[in-house]
């Protein structure tokens, strides 16, 4: 009998349309479906950078403008502490990252991710496959915002 693998999207806003993901929220939440299912029994992990509130600051303030992001800035765990978790689970399991993938808006975290699992997978001599990825997905209207409404929630006020 040939089990299905899994499939992981993290993300705080938006919902894959094809049904057979698994939608983690938060760091918390994907690492506890991680543990519960373990990394073997993966296929495809596609991840987001930003998190929360605090992440949605430090884009519009410093990644949309300077292309720079201060971590310090960020309070809740990000896609980036997420690849950091997934390659020290591979580590100490010994069991191969699945195939991951990025579907982030944020450049700078995008890259932040993909070069971090793909320098993994270049030292474990594997093909470098982690890429940005754009994936079918609905969000859900409370999440909505207009371009206006976006900079008075997340723009930083310059005195």
């Amino acid at each position: 009998m040939k089990i299905e693998k899994l499939r992981l999207y993290l993300d705080d806003v938006r919902t894959p349309i094809a049904k057979d993901w698994i939608v983690a929220r938060n760091y918390d939440e994907f690492v506890s479906q991680i543990k519960l299912h373990t990394l073997g029994n993966f296929e495809v992990i596609s991840l987001d950078h930003d998190l929360g509130e605090t992440a949605m600051v430090e884009y519009y303030n410093n990644v949309k403008e300077n292309y720079i992001i201060d971590y310090s800035n960020i309070s809740e765990k990000t896609g980036y502490d997420v690849a950091k978790f997934l390659v020290a689970e591979s580590m100490n399991s010994g069991i191969p990252l699945p195939q991951i993938y990025v579907h982030s808006a944020n450049p700078i975290g995008s890259a932040n991710i993909m070069g971090y699992v793909n320098n993994y997978y270049k030292n474990c001599k594997l093909p470098q496959t982690c890429i940005q990825v754009s994936i079918q997905h609905t969000i859900d209207d409370k999440f909505l915002l207009s371009p206006e409404e976006r900079i008075v929630k997340w723009k930083k006020k310059v005195e």
